[in-house]
């Protein structure tokens, strides 16, 4: 049963028949670390979230000896403690690390966007990526803080001789990711397609690795996650960097992998209310699905620009790959209008500057990212644009669109000044998409976010709520309530309402990452900067290497960087551990407090 599907399909149960070598290979695959079969614990029917399978802590995916390679890659005394070396293993390259003594292997590429971790932070038994920030355990391989949804492959090593000798699988050192042993769905409900155990509402990053989670965990009945989506959940954030890419490149997980793993995914299915008290979910075409627990993770809806002309065609809000593609097709030689200065449309400038005849961004504020990234950096990003011919039009909003044969053709702005456009692109911020919950009993504020608290659960029992749509309590800014939009939290999220689905009482505490790209250079930036008051600027903006430190009173909240990797994901394993950053640290310039005992 399960499967990743579509549309509603008769449900076929499936019927292994075991043979005396097949129940051998099952029993050995079950087997704990201490060579004893772990007890599986009988099964409740109709939605009990209590049925977990038991699973090994580690297990060795590659065991075919035709497949192993062994070599010795330094001497024993090569590395001092705290040290991490890219060495070649026979047909790949594995990451050495020495902590505490003791030396261990694992990939050497983030599974992520395939950042080199050697160039990222070793702190206290795990290494985060140098690029987005994501956390892999050095002993283990496994992820623990995100972007991404693969772990590292882990190598075994051993010392001969006062050689280190590491022993990898040629698949492993060639693929460099691992994705964590997943349990399947067991259960057989009596009326299975009309009922789940848990029922995901939304199919972002919060949602497939909730989903994820819990299968890691052992849940072995029915996970649903249903979405408006026309695709399978795929990576969001490279359609404003990357305009014409296509479904299959950015698609995060397969039919095939979801199929493998149970996790089923009903696409173009929009919720219309939620019954907390009955338990029951009504969708827009008339189906209801009733629910044990339920996960909210809707992430957020564009604002519609509110003026004359807005409903012209080629006037898009970036949402889809499909609104991607069109909106490159339609730029290529000719004049196109962005509407918003904000990340996504300033992704979508740049990338438009090598296609569009020109481009031209419309703000409303003085210089663009001020609020968020500080007046000087922003300048400086604002130069750059400028020397690769973008035009901006700040301080002013949009009066009017006009057409012709239906097309927009003009944009007229309330100073007067009208611009030539073929394409208007449309980012003047989001809002949650949380509408449907108006009459649900679930609390939102005046805002339409929904509170969480740090197990991610609503005010009402067995609702959770993840990603764009919550405010949550931020363990680094002393447990203010915040909301933030970034894929990294999005991910824990998902991850932290999976292990409180299944009752584990683990809190959140992550420090916010993100990242924007623009004419191939990256900004970087981790903390929470909501009202800072000063910005201390090390570097050179003009020549675009520099590192920004943004702060609240005498505290350190926040850090951006261009071309100063690994420095912001320093300052992430700094936040991360609870040491507060003081904002003489910074100011003088020296960066030796960044590598100082207690770090």
């Amino acid at each position: 049963m399960g499967g990743c599907f579509s549309k509603p399909k008769p449900v076929e149960v499936k019927v292994e028949v075991m043979g005396p070598d097949k129940e051998k290979e099952r029993e050995k695959e079950s087997l704990s670390p201490n060579g004893k079969v772990s007890p599986m614990p009988p099964c409740k029917a109709n939605g009990s979230t209590k049925h977990i399978e038991e699973r090994p802590v580690t297990i060795d995916l590659y065991q075919n000896p035709k497949d192993m390679v062994e070599v010795a890659v330094c001497h024993v005394n090569e590395l001092q403690d705290g040290q991490m070396r890219e060495v070649d293993v026979a047909c790949g390259k594995a990451l050495l690390i020495k902590e505490r003594g003791e030396y261990c292997a694992i990939g050497h590429k983030c599974p992520h966007y395939g950042a080199p971790l050697v160039k990222g932070v070793l702190t206290n038994g795990r290494v985060r990526c140098p690029w987005h920030g994501a956390c892999f355990n050095v002993a283990t391989g496994d992820i623990e803080d995100f972007p991404g949804l693969d772990s590292l492959p882990k190598f075994q090593v051993r010392i001969e001789k006062e050689k280190v000798m590491v022993r990898a699988s040629k698949q492993a050192l060639q693929s460099q990711k691992r994705v964590k042993r997943m349990a399947r769905c067991t259960t057989l409900c009596d009326n299975s397609f009309s009922s789940t155990s848990v029922l995901i509402i939304g199919s972002g990053p919060a949602g497939l690795v909730c989903a994820e989670t819990l299968r890691q965990e052992g849940f072995t009945e029915r996970i649903v996650m249903c979405t408006m989506e026309l695709h399978l959940p795929y990576d969001r954030p490279k359609l404003s960097k990357s305009l014409e890419c296509q479904i299959e490149q950015i698609t995060l997980r397969s039919k095939e992998f979801l199929s493998q793993y149970d996790i089923e995914v009903q696409t173009e299915r929009e919720v219309l209310s939620v019954d907390v008290k009955s338990k029951v979910v009504h969708f827009k075409d008339g189906f209801k699905m009733e629910y044990n627990k339920l996960l909210i993770a809707t992430g957020s809806r564009p604002k519609p620009l509110q003026c004359q002309g807005a409903d012209l065609e080629n006037v898009y809000q970036l949402r889809t790959p499909e609104d991607a593609n069109c909106i490159a097709k339609l730029a290529n030689d000719r004049n196109a209008v962005i509407v918003g200065a904000s990340f996504i449309g300033m992704e979508v400038a740049a990338y438009l500057t090598d296609k569009a005849h020109s481009v031209s961004v419309i703000g409303i504020e003085n210089i663009p990212f001020r609020k968020v990234l500080g007046e000087k950096v922003g300048r400086s990003i604002m130069k750059m644009f400028e020397t690769n011919r973008v035009k901006f039009y700040l301080q002013n909003e949009v009066s009017e669109l006009r057409g012709q044969d239906g097309k927009v053709k003009e944009v007229v702005l309330k100073s007067g000044k009208i611009l030539r456009a073929d394409v208007c692109v449309v980012g003047i911020g989001v809002v949650p998409a949380t509408s449907f919950l108006k009459q649900s009993g679930i609390n939102m504020d005046s805002k339409g976010f929904l509170p969480v608290n740090k197990l991610m659960q609503t005010n009402v029992p067995g609702v959770f709520a993840a990603g764009d749509v919550v405010t949550f309590p931020l363990a680094f800014r002393n447990n203010k309530k915040v909301n933030v939009g970034h894929w990294q939290m999005a991910h824990m999220h998902g991850r932290i309402a999976a292990l409180n689905i299944l009752g584990k009482g683990i809190e959140i505490n992550t420090v916010p990452y993100f990242w924007t790209a623009m004419f191939g250079k990256s900004i970087r930036y981790a903390g929470h900067g909501e009202g800072f008051d000063d910005v201390i600027i090390q570097g050179d903006l003009d020549e675009r290497k520099f590192v920004a430190f943004y702060t609240k009173s005498d505290e350190v909240i926040a850090v951006s960087s261009m071309n100063y990797d690994p420095i912001v994901s320093k300052v992430a394993e700094v936040m991360a551990s609870g040491r507060t950053i003081k904002k003489r640290d910074v100011e003088t310039g020296d960066m030796s407090w960044l590598f100082g005992k207690g770090t």
